[in-house]
């Protein structure tokens, strides 16, 4: 039981940590918001240090459930980076709407709880735990400025939606169970490796669509564009990093540890969910005017692309996810800290595409920011961006998936329009009035870093991070 509790270091942690944030908004109100969010960034790093002092080599946990090993340790550290990040950028925006809610930090950090159990969950019951966790937080935060129509709108949406989602995933668990008799992942595969019969092939396709829901993968992606236009923008930056790790982590598991002998079966969906991702996520964000929303369909088109990885369904593949996913975290965090600085002279957050024109002479550091975020994240050389996407099709061509490799692509070409169509309206369009200046050194240094990050610094960390990725995947193996 020790070793247990030990092997939940960072879940407890966690969990106490969510417990005294919500104390204090209770005893302290709003006005310890700002104290609330440092705490919260301290039980995040917190967090990360017990990985390393109390799980150390890792194990598995209460009868099998939970499993704590490299693959977990890594989608944890990015998870909590993220999460971090989303609660340091959120104090000035929400404040210009008055006091920031006390409870914002307290439901990331449960939600982290619930995406830190995902990565780890090994049965299906833990897995479901975690993954309702995470949305039950997830949920509210959508909604978290109550005054505003929009934020309203896109917390039903993603309720309605994400319930929906939830029923998807739990008739497919019932099936996986009632045919393989256990709930367990290696006793799904023991059943996958004799006769597969209809009920578990079922099983199978809708376990995989109720966590397509997650990752907002084509065709489960209806709810991104209007939840991510609508959420407050900090919210927005949280759903498109965390969450989307700990969806892609959960998925990469599943498939491989508890659906692996059907590969053959689920290799398939995934192919046609990889090119539906990738080539919707491309054509559809052209015509956008909202900048939340062109990230929106933006993020469905990595999707795609991490999901070409994953389709390959060997170390390679899953290795090049994981690289995927840490380069599209740090991207897609300081795209969305550079929409935080968009901000008309009144104060007034914009979020029109139109308003970036001549960005480069009034704010010619942060064009430069947009210019690489952008340019990385349509995965140009000699940019950062361009590494993880080598990866994924190198991985697909190993496993002898040329076409997916070809058309993926073919649909990175399609998605480089738009992200150089912002690059020309910062550089090359007639100003529009200028933006508010701001003097916010927590924002301007994680722009700056995440920037830096996606330049030819970041090929300096390609030893570390194959080292850590391949260690990861092959905990899977």
């Amino acid at each position: 039981m020790a070793k247990d509790f030990s092997l939940i270091a960072p879940e407890l942690v966690l969990t106490v940590g969510a417990l005294l944030v919500l104390m204090l908004a209770a005893f302290a109100g709003d006005k310890a918001s700002r104290v609330g969010n440092w705490l919260a960034v301290a039980t995040l790093v917190a967090a990360s240090v017990a990985i390393c002092a109390f799980v150390g080599e890792g194990g598995t946990a209460f009868s099998g459930t939970y499993q704590a090993d490299a693959f977990s340790n890594f989608s944890k550290y990015l998870i909590y980076g993220a999460s971090a990040v989303s609660v340091l950028a959120a104090p000035r925006f929400f404040e210009r709407s008055g006091p920031m809610r006390a409870e914002y930090a307290a439901l990331v950090l449960l939600a982290t709880v619930g995406m830190s159990i995902m990565v780890s969950a090994t049965d299906l019951v833990s897995l479901y735990i975690g993954l309702e966790l995470n949305s039950l937080a997830a949920y509210v935060l959508a909604s978290f400025m109550r005054s505003d129509d929009r934020s309203t709108e896109a917390g039903l949406k993603y309720f309605v939606l994400g319930a929906l989602a939830s029923g998807i995933l739990l008739y497919g668990m019932s099936l996986l169970y009632g045919f393989a008799g256990t709930t367990d992942f290696v006793g799904i595969a023991t059943a996958f490796e004799g006769e597969t019969n209809a009920g578990l092939l079922f099983g199978l396709v809708f376990v995989i669509a109720g966590l397509c829901f997650k990752v907002s993968a084509v065709p489960f992606h209806m709810w991104t564009p209007d939840v991510y236009e609508g959420a407050p923008t900090p919210v927005t930056a949280f759903f498109a990093s965390a969450p989307k790790v700990a969806g892609m982590a959960l998925l990469t598991r599943v498939v491989i540890e508890a659906l692996g002998p059907g590969k053959f079966d689920w290799q398939q969906i995934l192919i046609f969910i990889a090119l539906a991702s990738t080539i919707l996520g491309a054509v559809a964000a052209v015509r956008q005017t909202n900048i939340k929303r062109l990230l929106a369909y933006s993020s469905i088109n990595n999707v795609g692309f991490a999901l070409i990885g994953l389709a390959a369904g060997n170390e390679a593949g899953v290795a090049a996810v994981l690289t995927y996913m840490v380069v599209y975290v740090i991207t897609t965090l300081g795209s969305f800290l550079c929409v935080l600085q968009m901000r008309d002279k009144d104060g007034n957050y914009v979020e029109d595409i139109k308003s970036l024109a001549g960005l480069s002479k009034t704010r010619p550091a942060l064009a430069a920011a947009f210019g690489i975020f952008m340019f990385s994240l349509a995965g140009i050389p000699p940019l950062f961006g361009f590494w993880p996407k080598l990866l994924v099709f190198n991985a697909a061509v190993s496993a002898g998936l040329m076409p997916l490799a070809v058309i993926g692509v073919l649909s990175s070409v399609i998605g480089a329009f738009y992200y150089i169509n912002i690059v020309k309206i910062i550089y090359f369009d007639a100003p529009e009035s200028e933006f508010a200046k701001h003097d916010n050194w927590i924002e301007k240094g994680l722009i700056a870093v995440s920037a830096a990050a996606m330049t030819f610094v970041g090929y300096l960390a390609i030893p570390a991070l194959a080292a850590s990725s391949g260690a990861a995947a092959q905990a899977l193996f």
